[in-house]
């Protein structure tokens, strides 16, 4: 990141422009001869509202000042309004409140972010400095949001990379490039690795693909640990459909199926950075969903590294196939929690919009803390309850279950029970599955994201082992 974020005590402080957050209330308490100004702009400080003084050289941008969301999202929104300007320096009030002002640097921070690798012609801001202006410094709240920032920024450069350039073995060598540079264990698993541990799920998915599949695993291992946990990211770099071949709409944003994959990279990445003592297992089945020859077909009946059978009926539910196999190498950690990330069904998009994740598992307590932890981190989350007549859904008469449900409703939670069968009993009450399908790529502004690829689940993953660490 090339902000550089320095605290200061002094109001008056040297900068070429000054970002000023503004609630009705304070609006209504300035000078009356500002108000007329700023009311001739149209400007009544009302929650997303922006004017820039020219004269004053001051950005008023309208928020909630008392809520910590409003306050992320106002910082991201107003960096994208000021970097368009030709300046090098601003300054910003911050707040006496810890969570507060990490709000205001997360949003700060994520709000710069930008995909321009592919683009020809780069009009780079000439922004650097940003002043924060508080009694104290925030030191740490700093230090965090930088980490969680970058591992997020991570995550958005790799989902949002183009099939071309981001295959399985290419997400494989980043994955072990983050592991080099954040001195993590790792382990890459090519073909003889997978057939080796019997993971016929991740081989069928790969089989009609040019590119290799590959098992990436990231190790972060601290001294002193009495707990682990262990993430399970969806990597397909490029879904098609397979032979149940995608309509043409649907697949241009599928380089975003990585999506769960590269939430799980970023997270390792920042985990290594903020040293919890809790050892992370971070886990992730990359491979292609293409069409061919060799791609496995509806009617095939494959085998899992569980022993489970499963009946194809459909091949573009392929993701749930590579998490099965994964999930059943992960409870072979013997871990305290699980938790997959993937962007699984456009069922969950359906049902609860672009911008938000679907919570599932079998301990009802475990998704509620969940959900209460990404909340405060600032992502979106809903639980979807699992029930006892979904679960009979995915049966099938030639096989132990079916890859897709016996009806179109509901798709999101049968994908959930399809995972959920792949989960030994004395594992499922540790089980988070996350389906992260709409908001982690949106083809437009919204919140702390640009267009694309947001880096969900970096933010409130990161939370929760913070506060498992902790013993919260």
């Amino acid at each position: 990141m090339s902000l550089n974020i320095k605290f200061t005590k002094d109001d008056d402080v040297k900068s070429d422009i000054e970002i000023v957050f503004i609630d009705q209330n304070l609006f209504k308490k300035l000078p009356k001869s500002k108000t007329s100004i700023l009311s001739l702009q149209s400007f009544s400080a009302k929650d997303g509202e922006a004017v820039f003084l020219q004269s004053d050289k001051i950005l008023y941008y309208g928020t909630i000042l008392d809520d910590i969301d409003s306050i992320r999202e106002a910082a991201a929104k107003a960096i994208r309004i000021v970097k368009k300007y030709d300046i090098k320096s601003l300054k910003i009030k911050g707040f006496e409140n810890s969570d507060f002002n990490y709000a205001l640097f997360i949003g700060i921070l994520l709000g710069d972010y930008e995909f321009i690798d592919y683009k020809s012609k780069i009009t780079k801001t000439t922004l650097t400095d940003i002043f924060i202006i508080t009694k104290k410094d925030y030191k740490s709240e700093l230090h965090k949001a930088m980490i969680v920032a970058n591992s997020t920024n991570l995550a958005r450069n790799i989902v949002n990379t183009p099939p071309q350039d981001c295959t399985p073995i290419v997400l494989a060598d980043i994955a072990k490039k983050i592991a080099k540079d954040f001195m993590l264990d790792y382990k890459i698993g090519d073909v003889k690795f997978l057939q080796k541990e019997k993971m016929e799920l991740i081989l069928s998915v790969a089989r009609a693909s040019t590119h290799e599949p590959r098992f990436i695993e990231l190790i972060y291992k601290p001294k002193k640990t009495k707990k682990r946990i262990v993430l399970v990211g969806k990597g397909l770099t490029y879904d098609s459909g397979g032979l149940s071949l995608k309509p043409a709409d649907y697949m241009t944003t599928m380089k975003a199926d990585k999506g769960g994959g590269c939430a799980v990279l970023g997270v390792m990445q920042a985990i290594a950075g903020l040293k919890p003592d809790i050892e992370v297992v971070g886990i992730i089945g990359a491979t292609e969903n293409m069409i061919g020859g060799n791609a496995y077909k509806p009617d095939d009946i494959l085998r899992s590294r569980e022993g489970i059978t499963i009946e194809v009926k459909n091949t573009d539910a392929e993701g749930r196939l590579v998490l099965a196999d994964c999930l059943s190498y992960a409870q072979d950690l013997k871990p305290d929690f699980i938790i997959d990330l993937a962007t699984l069904t456009g069922a969950c998009v359906v049902g609860l919009g672009e911008y938000t994740s679907g919570i599932m598992g079998y301990n009802k307590k475990l998704n509620i803390e969940f959900e209460k932890v990404a909340s405060k981190s600032g992502e979106l989350t809903a639980i979807l309850p699992f029930n006892k007549h979904l679960e009979k859904l995915i049966d099938s008469k030639n096989a132990d279950i079916s890859n897709v449900s016996s009806t179109r409703y509901g798709g999101a939670l049968t994908a959930g029970i399809f995972l959920g069968r792949f989960i030994r009993e004395e594992y499922k009450d540790k089980w988070i599955h996350l389906d992260i399908a709409g908001p982690a790529f949106v083809e437009k502004e919204w919140d702390v994201n640009s267009f694309g690829a947001s880096g969900i689940g970096v933010r409130s993953v990161i939370d929760f082992i913070l506060k498992v660490a902790n013993g919260a």
